[in-house]
């Protein structure tokens, strides 16, 4: 399936229905009442998350959405059917902003989550509704209120807790595959991974993360050069980056370390709370690194990087030290979530109840 992460829509809710004149008509009955039924209302536009869509590319090939119209009243005291609403699902992580003004509208950030995203116009008033004592055969009759029409920028950004940043032919792809369920692409050629790769990583019993695997970054990144800074956004999300560095380059004129600063420099560029997100450091390919030399080797790019946090020596190919990274980074997650819980407030007139105590 191709990966497509922004669509321009054009929807439509209905229109509301007219209101209908009409007068009671029977036979023997020769002044007869008023009778004529309100419009129904016009169908809504919903939008509904969809954990099971990971692409907004339905919407790139259906562009406009239009739902039914409400029906007319009509007399007997019938009021007219509502129009049919329609449900757009899109996956989770979805932005859905304003094409013209850019503003955002609203955000679907749970599964199942549903919101309103154009209101059907309402029903015309039928002259029964007009009818009183001084006013006992009213002609009266409003037409059905006009349905909200929007242009909308639909913008996904991918939801996961983890991930992985590096130039091109780092080994992201293999490590993604090494730690969790994701099979991309793997190729000895740069620029494998054309769009975002999710994968479930399981630590445990009810104990896992989502990792995303983006493609490689290059110098110039923010201004355009490349693929991954059509992706960066993907980013934004994480709790935790993961920066992968290919320690043995097949080019010996490559420096490690230049390659990984500049990645650093291009976040920064694109985003400071980007740049400012935890990040650690992954060294990858030490597989290729001679065991006498691979000590030094380490140190000596650390050093260079002048880089404080946590760093991880590993091989994707030969999972080498992968399980000892999956560890770390599952307790990082799991310490995040905990912090960010709202502590739940408690009635004071049962706070010095055991839990087990009965407060009736």
């Amino acid at each position: 399936m191709k990966f497509v992460d922004e669509a321009f829509i054009d929807i439509a809710a209905g229109d509301g229905g007219n209101g209908c004149v009409s007068f009671r008509h029977e036979k023997y009955k020769e002044f007869g009442g008023p009778n004529g039924g309100d419009g129904g209302r016009g169908g809504h536009v919903y939008a509904v998350a969809d954990s099971n869509l990971n692409t907004l590319v339905d919407f790139r090939y259906s562009r406009r959405h239009e739902a039914r119209r409400g029906e007319h009243g009509m007399g007997s005291d019938m009021f007219g059917a509502a129009g049919d609403d329609i449900v757009l699902k899109m996956p989770v992580g979805t932005i859905i902003s304003d094409a013209e003004t850019g503003e955002v509208l609203y955000e679907l950030l749970k599964e199942g989550e549903v919101v309103t995203i154009a209101k059907g116009g309402d029903g015309g008033f039928g002259n029964m509704r007009f009818k009183s004592a001084i006013n006992r055969a009213p002609r009266q009759k409003t037409p059905g209120w006009p349905g909200e029409k929007k242009s909308l920028k639909l913008e996904l950004k991918v939801l996961a807790d983890v991930g992985l940043l590096g130039m091109p032919n780092a080994g992201k792809s293999t490590l993604i595959s090494a730690i969790s369920n994701a099979r991309p692409r793997i190729a000895d050629y740069p620029f494998t991974t054309l769009h975002p790769n999710l994968g479930v990583v399981r630590v445990g019993p009810e104990q896992s993360f989502v990792v995303a695997d983006l493609p490689g970054l290059i110098e110039g990144a923010s201004e355009g050069a490349g693929l991954g800074h059509l992706f960066l956004r993907h980013l934004q999300r994480t709790r935790l980056l993961l920066h992968v560095i290919d320690m043995a380059p097949f080019d010996d004129a490559v420096d490690p370390v230049a390659q990984a600063k500049a990645i650093v420099g291009e976040l920064k560029k694109y985003d400071t709370a980007l740049y400012e997100k935890p990040r650690w450091l992954v060294l990858n390919k030490l597989d290729m690194v001679p065991g006498d030399e691979r000590a030094a080797r380490v140190k000596e790019f650390v050093k260079r990087m002048r880089f404080k946090g946590p760093v991880f020596e590993i091989s994707a190919l030969t999972r080498e030290g992968c399980e000892h990274l999956v560890q770390a980074v599952y307790q990082h997650i799991k310490a995040q979530q905990v912090a960010e819980q709202v502590p739940v407030e408690v009635d004071p007139r049962f706070a010095e109840l055991p839990p087990s105590a009965d407060p009736t």
